[in-house]
């Protein structure tokens, strides 16, 4: 795998590129902004771009913008957007309009870096990977379960874990259940939260989106960033 970084921090980005290399990992470019970024893809065509979301120099939005841009102009190349905070609304963004892997952790998941490999390997395959945290912040509060409350205990599970982008094989091995018993699950969560069914996992991955959209929707409030 060959991976470009663009992460403000010197010793997030020294640190990261450290380990990836230590993993086998090429990282063609190491870059403080994202002002080359583009360049670079189109240069050296490397399969991920990590991206952090607020960049110099305003330090708002450059790096959403920039993983946007290069899902438009070169979409072989898949984009994992690291955040200090959760930002509901560049997660969205950045998932509804893939092409490739996208994916969108919270910058604290690289300190379990067997967990931020994983999600790095599973974007370069073309998955779609998104923190467990948006799901947990929308569902977590009681008052704003909803229609959640329908689930069991085991569906809220396997509805996390579909959130984050896993597959049905991906549910088996991280709950030790059978692939017939998440098939079972998955149809009655999509049946009980009326998302339409689909098998192609990105698509899934949306429909969660617009459901937890839909119950921010319904309580009254603004797209919030969380």
């Amino acid at each position: 795998m060959r991976v470009a970084l663009a992460e403000d921090s010197a010793l997030l980005r020294v640190g990261m590129a450290r380990l990836l290399v230590d993993e086998g990992i090429e990282v063609v470019a190491s870059l403080g902004d994202t002002e080359n970024i583009e360049q670079v893809i189109r240069e050296l065509a490397p399969d991920v771009a990590i991206m952090d979301v607020r960049m110099p120099p305003t330090y708002t939005d450059e790096g959403i913008r920039a993983a946007r841009k290069v899902q438009e102009s070169y979409p072989d190349t898949a984009v994992l957007v690291l955040s200090q905070y959760i930002e509901h609304a560049y997660a969205e963004e950045l998932l509804r309009n893939a092409r490739a892997g996208s994916g969108y952790l919270l910058k604290q998941r690289v300190g379990d870096f067997d967990q931020f490999l994983s999600a790095l390997r599973r974007v370069a395959k073309g998955e779609t990977v998104l923190d467990s945290e948006i799901f947990k912040q929308f569902v977590g509060n009681p008052r704003e379960r909803r229609a959640t409350d329908l689930l069991t205990s085991r569906e809220r599970q396997v509805l996390e874990l579909v959130a984050t982008g896993l597959t049905n094989s991906g549910i088996v091995n991280r709950l030790g259940i059978s692939e017939r018993a998440v098939e079972k699950h998955v149809t009655s969560i999509l049946g009980k939260l009326q998302i339409p069914a689909s098998g192609e996992n990105h698509r899934r991955v949306l429909a969660v989106l617009d459901y937890l959209r839909g119950m921010e929707r319904d309580r009254g409030a603004e797209p919030s960033t969380l």
